[in-house]
């Protein structure tokens, strides 16, 4: 499990969706604060879509502290991206938990502190706003339309 989990990150470093997503049961559930929680089809779109989104681009992932058994695993990972809406530099710093089915990551729950990725992607907004419940409503929200965009378009 601790090869499938390094697998997932050199593909998403890679900006490579289809191997990410082939990581992924058919009845995954991701979780993180941008996105909240999406099951299955919506969560491969997710990465399929943030994939394409930074192919080409100045994208880079690293991780680290893979730990895993058949049941369960963990992972830490940085990003480091352009936020496309504002153009400014992103250092997200995260942390991960799975759980397998089947030989794949049915369970994926990314943990970050939204207030500080917002100050970074959005600047003075996100520091006065980025940490408060309605924030974070809007921005899944908004992110979760655009996965909409995403998946009608496929």
């Amino acid at each position: 499990m601790k090869k499938l989990i390094e697998t997932f990150y050199t593909a998403l470093n890679q900006s490579d969706g289809s191997t990410m997503i082939s990581c992924y049961h058919d009845d995954i559930v991701f979780e993180d604060p941008a996105f909240g929680i999406l099951k299955g089809e919506r969560a491969k779109a997710m990465w399929l879509m943030l994939c394409a989104s930074q192919n080409n681009r100045e994208f880079k992932v690293e991780y680290s502290n893979i730990t895993a058994n058949e049941q369960k695993g963990s992972a830490h990972w940085e990003a480091y991206y352009t936020f496309s809406k504002t153009g400014r530099p992103v250092h997200n710093i995260i942390d991960a938990t799975f759980e397998f089915k089947d030989g794949l990551i049915i369970k994926h729950t990314d943990e970050f502190n939204l207030h500080k990725w917002a100050k970074q992607a959005i600047g003075v907004k996100g520091i006065f706003f980025g940490g408060m419940q309605f924030f974070k409503n809007k921005l899944q929200t908004q992110t979760n339309a655009v996965l909409d965009k995403f998946i009608a378009e496929q």
